[in-house]
C-alpha cells in the first residue's frame, strides 16, 4: 500500500503562514544576535532543524518549534495560539437555547 504523503503538503494559504512564522522566528534570532548553531544548541536540536523552522517547514514537530521559541525566550507566544476563537464562540452562542420569558415565581 502506498504511503500517504498528504501530511507534508499544506494548502497554499497555510504554506504562506508557515513561511511568515519562520521568517518571524528568524528575525527574532537575528535581533538577539544569535547564530543558528547557538539556537540549535539551546533548543537541543540540529542546526538543520532550526534552518527548516526558519523556512517554515511543515514537517518539523510542534515540540521542536516550542523548544526553539523557548530558546529565544518567546515561549509565552504559544499561549496565543487559538486564544481568540470568535468563530467558535459565535457557533456556541447560536446553539444556546433562548428562553422566551422568565419562569413564574412561586
Amino acid at each position: 500500500m502506498a504511503k500517504n504523503t498528504m501530511g507534508t503538503k499544506l494548502p497554499r494559504k497555510l504554506e504562506h503562514k508557515m513561511a511568515i512564522m519562520g521568517e518571524q522566528i528568524k528575525l527574532a534570532r537575528l535581533r538577539r544576535n544569535l547564530s543558528i548553531a547557538q539556537v540549535a544548541e539551546r533548543a537541543t536540536c540540529s542546526p538543520l532543524t532550526v534552518n527548516r523552522i526558519e523556512k517554515g517547514s511543515p514537517t518539523v514537530s510542534i515540540g521542536i518549534y516550542a523548544r526553539v521559541l523557548y530558546a529565544l525566550q518567546l515561549d509565552d507566544d504559544l499561549l496565543l495560539i487559538a486564544k481568540e476563537d470568535s468563530l467558535g464562540r459565535n457557533l456556541q452562542d447560536l446553539s444556546l437555547k433562548h428562553r422566551q420569558r422568565a419562569s413564574k415565581k412561586e
